[in-house]
């Protein structure tokens, strides 16, 4: 990868009104470049609705669109007259009515779409199987740029360490990790620099700010890791951007302001051996609670 400016754009959502968060994406998108030089700008989770948004999957369907589409042509156009890479997340219509995806839309400074992810770890609430509205992705895919290879995942996706270990093994440099994150701060901070820390990657990830259609209240905290669980930045409780410069030599030292070398590296120095037993169904011991 290449040196470059990292940012996220944590911003309050209209519920359900695409074309009015289209329009405040694109004026932040602006304000990212212009005012802090920004690369490459990430948005939450499903900026153009909301995460809850009152819909079933079918309803849902119907007030989005394919990619591209109208959820994100103005945005692609942006991209390309700012030159800058967008990571554009939205629901998105799947090849027939009532299949919808979390989607996370790579879209470059040519204003064309380099990649898409369909998140494939749905919180239990939206998975249309337990009665939401997501129909899960089966595909965790890294994209190669002029800034570096992106990996994608979103929100709920960051609990689990093998999806990102899979991205880093793929070749990942950058994990950006677009969120309605409901849970503590700390969680959220944890699992951020758990998943920079566990496998050598920047981590960009923003987090929604403001209320939904279901009335959930996000706390934001956006922040950006580098792969020494060392946070770059850190956004507050309110909209807000928040950018960082990404070094493309980060595992030199052990720490951040030391000059102790750091030898080792947590993809090569795995015992590959332990692992074949992982890839099977299990649970917890522990009882969790049952929906009401």
């Amino acid at each position: 990868m290449k040196e470059f400016i990292a940012a996220c754009a944590q911003i309050a959502i209209t519920p359900n009104d695409i074309q009015a968060n289209i329009d405040k994406g694109i004026t932040w998108l602006k304000k990212a470049v212009t005012e802090y030089e920004a690369d490459l700008v990430v948005f939450p989770e499903t900026v153009t609705t909301g995460f809850v948004t009152g819909f079933d999957a079918e309803g849902l369907w119907d007030l989005v669109d394919d990619v591209p589409g109208k959820i994100t042509e103005d945005i692609q156009e942006a991209a390309r007259s700012l030159g800058a890479h967008v990571v554009w997340p939205s629901y998105r219509r799947g090849p027939e009515r009532g299949v919808v995806f979390n989607s996370s839309i790579l879209i470059g400074p040519d204003g064309e779409i380099i990649g898409i992810y369909d998140k494939t770890h749905p919180f239990p609430l939206e998975r249309r199987e337990k009665g939401g509205w997501v129909t899960t992705g089966d595909r965790a895919d890294v994209f190669e740029t002029e800034l570096g290879t992106i990996g994608m995942i979103i929100c709920y996706d960051g609990d689990f360490p093998e999806l990102s270990r899979l991205l880093a093994v793929k070749g990942a440099e950058i994990i950006v990790r677009p969120s309605a994150l409901l849970r503590s701060y700390d969680i959220w901070k944890m699992t951020n620099s758990a998943r920079a820390y566990d496998n050598h990657v920047y981590v960009v990830a923003t987090n929604s700010i403001g209320p939904d259609a279901g009335d959930a209240y996000y706390f934001g905290h956006s922040m950006i890791v580098n792969p020494i669980a060392w946070r770059l930045a850190q956004a507050r409780g309110t909209e807000e951007i928040i950018a960082a410069t990404l070094d493309p030599d980060p595992l030199k030292y052990v720490t951040w302001g030391s000059k102790s070398p750091q030898i080792f590296d947590h993809l090569e120095d795995r015992n590959l051996e332990l692992y074949p037993g992982i890839l099977k169904e299990a649970r917890s011991k522990f009882d969790k609670a049952q929906p009401e």
